[in-house]
């Protein structure tokens, strides 16, 4: 399973499935650097703990809303609510609940995989 999958799942009922299926790749085309240029914004706004916890092993340690709002207040985050159709808030909201799951699963040596192609098929 990708990324991207894991994610989709993880919103489905949070967003309705039209934009859960939509946030990943909307990440990835808004947000410099994609997922891994999230997780590089919220190390240098000093959150680094928290990432460096979902890329190893060990128990993952939570984020909150405050702390996405502190580190991604940027126009970029708000393009992905604006493309979403969603407010910023939630937004930060979803992603406080699904990033540090995520990025442990696809992360099995420290390191987050690249996400896969999107073929429109189930892999």
């Amino acid at each position: 399973m990708s990324l991207f999958d894991s994610i989709k799942g993880s919103l489905g009922g949070v967003l309705g499935s039209t934009a859960a299926a939509a946030l990943p790749g909307i990440i990835e085309r808004v947000y410099p650097g994609g997922l891994q240029g999230v997780l590089n914004q919220l190390s240098q706004s000093g959150y680094g703990k928290q990432v460096n916890s979902w890329l190893g092993r060990g128990e993952n340690q939570p984020i909150t809303t405050d702390d996405l709002r502190n580190a991604l207040n940027d126009p970029h985050t708000r393009e992905i609510a604006d493309k979403l159709g969603i407010p910023y808030d939630q937004v930060l909201d979803v992603l406080a609940k699904v990033l540090p799951q995520a990025v442990d699963q696809h992360s099995p040596d420290g390191q987050l995989q690249p996400p896969a192609p999107e073929s429109g098929h189930a892999t």
